[in-house]
């Protein structure tokens, strides 16, 4: 069997959206020594695995750049077979953008220097390997569309997911969430920007199989060691002739162009300092 290597690289469950941002905010700051992202190579197959426990992985400018590095070199690396990703931890797989950061209300000079996770989209998207994500609790927004822009999602029982766009005056996941569970659930949870479960998920098709929390990394790593035993060349073609039949470039420049109008406008900005607010209480 392959070694394991790696790269440098619980909480009590709280309810509702604003006593888990919470306790993101109460926890202690990370050190800045501290990897965003721990990476883990076993044979052909990286796991790349966010770490910003205190904020359940938000998505931080500094974060979303590490992870898209470190998602770019593993699949520019010949040897590489599939890539898997994850949250440390069994509490969140990516609560999102970070709010704080984005509203403003925490300032960082990186952000302007940042590929930011519309970057990060497109590094995953761009991927030749089959990417998957091995969704590991809290899944909202930003987190739901990177887990959504993956090939495969599998996910623990104690998952769950949401789509807030619509609250937050932005548009997420329109032209790529109706191929995995059709357009009129895809059209229901991005109107309603519902938050829904891990069976519900897999009832819809947004996640192939459903794995106790302790038992979901050993699922993700024996799903990556079997797709690296395939042909890679078949896979990969495989993976191409997929993503041409089932997306559209059309609708996710839409998407792209719709948000460009959408962002900053006085009703997008209103409601998300509101969403901030009401969520984070800064």
């Amino acid at each position: 069997p392959a070694t394991p290597s790696h790269r440098a690289c619980h909480m009590p469950a709280t309810p509702g959206i604003r006593g888990f941002v919470q306790q993101c905010l109460e926890s202690a700051p990370m050190s800045e020594s501290q990897s965003l992202v721990i990476e883990e190579r076993r044979g052909a197959v990286v796991c790349l695995a966010l770490n910003r426990p205190e904020r359940h992985h938000a998505l931080s400018a500094a974060l979303s750049d590490q992870l898209g590095d470190a998602i770019l070199r593993a699949s520019e690396d010949p040897e590489v077979a599939a890539i898997i990703l994850t949250g440390t931890g069994e509490k969140a797989f990516c609560a999102g953008g970070d709010m704080l950061e984005m509203s403003g209300v925490e300032e960082n000079a990186a952000v302007a220097r940042s590929r930011g996770a519309g970057g990060l989209f497109g590094v995953i998207a761009k991927a030749p390997q089959p990417v998957i994500a091995a969704v590991n609790g809290y899944c909202f927004g930003g987190g739901a569309r990177m887990a959504i822009g993956c090939d495969i999602r599998i996910a623990s029982t104690n998952a769950s997911f949401r789509l807030p766009g619509a609250e937050y005056g932005l548009v997420v996941a329109a032209a790529s969430l109706p191929r995995l569970v059709g357009a009129a659930r895809a059209k229901e949870l991005i109107f309603t920007a519902r938050r829904f479960d891990a069976q519900e998920a897999f009832d819809y098709g947004l996640v192939t199989s459903l794995h106790q929390p302790g038992e979901l990394m050993e699922a993700a790593w024996a799903m990556g060691q079997t797709i690296a035993g395939m042909s890679r060349s078949s896979v990969q073609e495989s993976k191409r002739v997929i993503d041409t039949a089932t997306l559209s470039d059309d609708a996710r420049h839409m998407e792209d162009d719709a948000n460009r109008r959408l962002r900053g406008s006085p009703e997008q900005v209103a409601r998300f300092r509101d969403a901030t607010k009401r969520v984070t209480g800064r």
